[in-house]
C-alpha cells in the first residue's frame, strides 16, 4: 500500500535549489497513518542541524482521527535520519551564509519508510520570481497555440 507524495511546491517558487539529499523521518505510529492519507502540509518548514543531528521544523500532521490519546504535536520537531557525512556536509552548507536547507517533498519508499528529500536552497529576490512566472505563462500561451494547430 504506496503512501501519497506530498510536495512542496512554494519552496520551489521561493528558493533556488542547489543540490538535495534524502532522508528518513522519525515519526511516532499515528503519524505514520496520518501521513499515508496525505493529511500533512510542509509550508513554512525548514530543517535545522543542531548537535550533530538534523531536525525537521514547523512540518504539520494532521492528528489521525482514530488515534486518541496516541496523537502527537501537529507541528512538533522531527528527527532525520542521515548518515554522519551527509550531516557534515549540511551544516557545512547551512553555514554558509544566506542558505538554508527545505524540505521538497515527503514520500514512502518502496519498503514503507517514511523519506523526506532536502534541499539546500537560497532565497529568490522579487525579480526572479516574476520573471519565472512570466516564464511559465509565455510557454503555456505557447503549448495552447500548437495544440490549436
Amino acid at each position: 500500500m504506496a503512501g501519497k507524495v506530498i510536495q512542496n511546491k512554494r519552496a520551489f517558487h521561493e528558493y533556488h535549489i542547489s543540490e538535495k539529499f534524502e532522508a528518513g523521518i522519525a515519526l511516532k505510529g499515528t503519524e505514520v497513518k496520518s501521513l499515508r492519507e496525505g493529511n500533512a502540509s510542509m509550508v513554512d518548514s525548514f530543517a535545522k542541524v543542531e548537535g550533530g543531528e538534523v531536525f525537521l521544523y514547523n512540518m504539520h500532521i494532521t492528528p489521525y482521527e482514530e488515534g486518541s490519546i496516541f496523537n502527537t504535536s501537529p507541528t512538533r520537531k522531527r528527527k532525520l535520519l542521515l548518515n554522519k557525512h551527509e550531516i557534515r556536509k549540511l551544516a557545512g552548507k547551512s553555514a554558509l551564509k544566506g542558505l538554508t536547507i527545505v524540505p521538497l517533498k515527503v514520500y514512502f519508499s518502496s519498503r514503507g519508510w517514511a523519506k523526506v528529500e532536502l534541499g539546500i536552497a537560497k532565497p529568490k529576490k522579487l525579480f526572479d520570481k516574476r520573471a519565472e512566472l512570466k516564464k511559465r505563462d509565455v510557454e503555456k500561451e505557447i503549448r495552447k497555440a500548437v495544440k490549436n494547430r
